[in-house]
């Protein structure tokens, strides 16, 4: 895994607002028919539903989506990096590119007719949190979108696992970068997603993958497998497995080297973005050339910081106490 130079990553993803809703009746979820945990699709409609059913619970905005996420905490990093997504031509729009580009992120942002996409992240008080994300702009990216120059420098490609609800988009991104030559990491998402798409997923994975993130329920959807069984599986299709589980840490394979990575914090607040802090942590060893146990460090590290701070962004004072700690 040693590379002479810092390498440079981007990303593609959903490019998405949070709206950070800490629930104090999980019952919440029952009611909306979304599994804990999970990530739910829902309409412009019934996202308005659930957002007038908490509007009277504490709420936090932040700019969101899985691999905007790691792009950004790279970014804080001190990583060139690039982001790949679809807003619409609103508020939350320009709220989501000036949070990436106040971090000097190189925007490749297609401009919609449609709102931009709002994911609700509903944290129950043992820190689990929900998804319910209504798409919108974000659901327009298509594969033509995706031009080839937008890779040019970058070494390392991220794809959000999410990205499935387009399966065109998905598979050509995946071997554009492919293609021309970057390492390709993707993250599965979600276990749900995983099921509803696992043929898509596997192909994609064998065909054009180098770094394979999951936790523990994406990782048994994958391969219907518990976490060791699953993580020697992966790693007979790819190079580099990450497989996440939970308090226990996680479990991280590179050829037939394979090291365990314990947690280092039990302070949960929310667990939001907990698995892209550790895809951040993680690929920040990979693009300075680091030993597999440091890059699996490096990922607990930043998931430890996250989930102890509502959503997934640390201020900037946070980030240059870890710097220091890194």
């Amino acid at each position: 895994m040693n590379q002479k130079r810092q390498s440079k990553v981007i990303g593609i993803g959903n490019a998405l607002v949070d709206e950070i809703t800490l629930l104090m009746d999980p019952s919440v979820l029952q009611k909306f028919n979304l599994k804990s945990g999970s990530m739910t699709l829902v309409d412009r409609i019934q996202s308005d539903v659930i957002h007038q059913e908490t509007k009277k619970n504490r709420k936090k905005i932040t700019s969101g989506g899985s691999v905007s996420n790691v792009i950004g905490a790279l970014a804080s990093m001190g990583i060139k990096t690039g982001f790949i997504g679809a807003i619409g031509s609103d508020d939350f729009g320009s709220f989501f590119s000036q949070s990436l580009s106040s971090l000097d992120v190189d925007l490749f942002l297609k401009k919609r007719s449609e709102s931009t996409g709002v994911a609700i992240s509903l944290v129950t008080p043992d820190g689990e949190r929900t998804f319910a994300t209504h798409l919108g702009a974000a659901a327009t990216l298509e594969a033509a979108d995706v031009h080839p120059s937008y890779f040019d420098g970058f070494d390392i490609f991220m794809i959000e696992g999410y990205l499935v609800q387009n399966h065109e988009l998905i598979a050509s991104a995946a071997a554009l970068a492919h293609q021309l030559g970057l390492k390709v990491a993707i993250d599965l998402a979600s276990f749900n997603v995983v099921e509803e798409n696992l043929s898509l997923l596997k192909g994609i994975v064998v065909d054009y993958v180098d770094i394979l993130f999951a936790n523990e329920e994406e990782a048994r959807a994958f391969t219907d497998k518990m976490p060791i069984e699953a993580l020697e599986e992966m790693s007979t299709m790819v190079d580099t497995v990450v497989v996440k589980v939970g308090a226990e840490g996680a479990y991280v394979q590179h050829m037939k080297e394979r090291v365990h990575i314990p947690t280092l914090s039990n302070q949960v607040v929310d667990t939001t973005g907990a698995g892209d802090f550790f895809a951040a942590g993680f690929l920040y060893g990979v693009a300075n050339g680091l030993e597999l146990s440091r890059c699996g460090y490096l990922g607990a590290l930043l998931a430890s910081k996250v989930i102890a701070v509502s959503g997934a962004h640390l201020e900037p004072e946070m980030w240059q106490q870890l710097k220091r700690e890194m």
